[in-house]
């Protein structure tokens, strides 16, 4: 589908501000893109501002760089088009704007005002609304009041007007069935792992040059990797930690500056819901007695999660005027209304956590451990000056290891060696790119350690002699032609089954599933033997590969599943859900093709090209 409106329904700006700020994603100042311009493109009269593109198109090269476990670069970007996925998605939202604008759809004052003063982001310290803050962030970020406040009502607008679009949106019935169909339907089967004892015929003794034919053929299954040998120095925190003389005195002052982490009052996980009248939270409230809502079904009617208003883990003293009410509570409950600075308010109290009183002596323990490498990792921060200038003068890693506290050692390093010294990226990286004509430096462990290294040689990958690895050149073999035997006996007892045989009168050991789903697991099988069943008609059979194993497996009957059972119900609704987002989605889509293609679009290859230049 479509994913030119992901954003549906949300408060795209706030958010996207809000992230900014925790993130210290931002700087994408209007001035770093040089001269007038302040957008990449149009749709009518709505502008898609420059930082806007830039820090949609970096949020997801972060999310990339997350799930691929390194820096996702705009090159890559560009080449999976990932920027002109966020440019469709962003013109799609300002076509919908553009329309909202038309027909002067827009929001009050109150709604903005709620959604500004309950935001995290611009809140005090006491988790209230604070003026200064919310100027602070919105200065950080390039907006006036008046500006962001025009984009959020902007925002909320366009929320509306595709909620409008999509509202009432249902998936097909005949869709729905299909797919419940499909996913409940459950099959029986038996099936049988053809193992070494079920064979007709047996493996013959491999001659000599069978074997060496066998080594030569499948040399990467016998060929050592290249090693680079690695000389190395290296100090850590552990290593330092002996030579620390802990002071008494600077233990009590360390519990003292930490002592609200030892010391901590009683205190209630709590969630608030702020309602415009006192009326309107009684009613709530009364609702929620009645078991007619959830909590979080309050929440939701006001357009918010549980995550929107969890207050987290707050003493008495921090919920002000609600504080007496909420610590009442024995058990989780809900009390309200009471008055707040935002206005009546529900709070939901949903568990305890008991006060907590360690002594000194008690966290002494912890606290010399942590004293002890603290200060280890500061000598080593002290020395790292002095270590540098002796590497920098020519001192050897020996002659380092014999005037310094550094220690030398050596390593032969392939490339999934991960022990000792080598289980840190930082030393692996460096020694899988150090030369031989590189003079060792000082680098920096992510424990507070540090190390230098140096290139002695590099072994190169090799075949081993056939005469070093024969037995397993033999196994290999062995296990080669087994598996042959063991796949040409399953295509016979294939062939049985489907000729009428049971799979029981082929001699082989046979174990059967009376209901298997979809979303079944079977240990000690093949992983896709359950997707096999699945794709093969009843009364015939098939064979499964993997992990080693071969596997006959038959399908015995198909079954639909009880429509009135509770799970097949739970399934269906959530199809319905998911087909009906679907729909919307793409109903939604048409419309902000349609109404791009009425309001006119330009683009700016420009600006674009700027942003992107800025991400190299």
């Amino acid at each position: 589908m479509s994913n030119k409106l992901r954003s549906h329904g949300k408060s795209v700006v706030v958010w996207v501000l809000l992230a900014m700020l925790i993130l210290g994603l931002g700087g994408f100042g209007m001035t770093n893109f040089g001269g007038r311009t302040t957008a990449i493109g149009s749709v009518g009269e709505t502008e898609i501002p420059v930082n806007d593109y830039a820090r949609a198109l970096r949020d997801e090269m972060n999310a990339a760089t997350a799930q691929i476990g390194r820096p996702f670069t705009i090159t890559e970007a560009k080449q999976m088009g990932l920027d002109r996925q966020v440019q469709g998605r962003m013109f799609g939202q300002a076509a919908v704007s553009e329309a909202a604008r038309k027909i002067g759809l827009s929001v009050g004052d109150a709604e903005i005002h709620r959604q500004i003063t309950q935001a995290r982001a611009f809140q005090g310290l006491d988790g209230k609304f604070d003026r200064e803050t919310y100027r602070l962030a919105l200065r950080q970020e390039g907006y006036t009041e008046v500006q962001f406040e025009e984009r959020l009502r902007a925002d909320a607008a366009r929320s509306i007007m595709q909620t409008a679009v999509a509202a009432g949106v249902k998936a097909p019935a005949g869709v729905v069935d299909a797919y419940a169909t499909y996913l409940t339907e459950e099959r029986t089967i038996s099936y049988a792992e053809i193992t070494g004892a079920d064979l007709t015929e047996t493996v013959p003794e491999p001659t000599e040059e069978t074997l060496r034919a066998w080594h030569q053929d499948h040399a990467a299954d016998f060929t050592r990797p290249e090693l680079r040998e690695i000389s190395y120095v290296w100090l850590s925190p552990e290593m330092m930690a002996e030579k620390v003389t802990l002071d008494e005195a600077a233990l009590q002052a360390a519990y003292e500056a930490r002592k609200d982490d030892y010391v901590q009052p009683e205190k209630r996980m709590v969630e608030k819901l702020v309602y415009p009248t006192t009326e309107e939270a009684a009613a709530a409230k009364a609702r929620l007695d009645a078991g007619e809502v959830s909590f979080a079904d309050l929440a939701a009617e006001r357009g918010l999660t549980l995550d929107d208003i969890d207050l987290g883990e707050p003493a008495q003293e921090d919920l002000g005027p609600a504080g007496e009410a909420v610590f009442a509570l024995e058990t989780p409950g809900v009390v309200g209304p009471i008055d707040t600075d935002l206005g009546p308010a529900l709070f939901s109290m949903n568990a305890i956590i008991a006060e907590q009183n360690t002594t000194f002596e008690e966290a002494r323990e912890e606290l010399s451990a942590e004293a002890r490498m603290d200060r280890a990792r500061r000598l080593i921060d002290e020395a790292s000056a002095d270590l540098e200038d002796r590497l920098a003068g020519g001192a050897t890693l020996e002659q380092m290891a014999d005037e310094t506290d550094m220690e030398l050692g050596h390593i032969s390093l392939a490339p999934d060696t991960d022990e000792g010294l080598a289980g840190y990226e930082a030393f692996r990286d460096a020694a899988a790119t150090v030369t031989a004509e590189d003079f060792p430096e000082l680098g920096s462990l992510d424990d507070g350690g540090v190390f230098a290294l140096r290139l002695d040689g590099i072994t190169p990958a090799a075949l081993f002699p056939f005469e070093e690895v024969r037995d397993r050149v033999i196994d290999s073999w062995r296990a080669a032609e087994t598996a042959k035997l063991k796949l040409a006996r399953a295509e016979t007892i294939k062939a049985a089954v489907e000729g009428g045989a049971t799979l029981g009168s082929q001699g082989v050991l046979v174990n059967t599933v009376g209901a298997l789903q979809r979303s079944s697991f079977i240990e000690n099988v093949p992983a896709t033997l359950v997707d096999t069943a699945f794709d093969t008609a009843p009364g015939k059979a098939a064979i499964v590969e993997g992990d080693g194993k071969v596997v006959v497996v038959k399908v015995d009957g198909v079954h639909a599943a009880d429509s009135a059972a509770e799970e097949v119900a739970q399934i269906r609704e959530l199809l319905e859900v998911r087909l009906a987002q679907s729909v919307a989605n793409d109903l939604l889509d048409f419309y902000a093709r349609a109404a791009q293609a009425e309001a006119g679009m330009t683009i700016d290859s420009t600006a674009i090209n700027a942003v992107q230049a800025q991400m190299q």
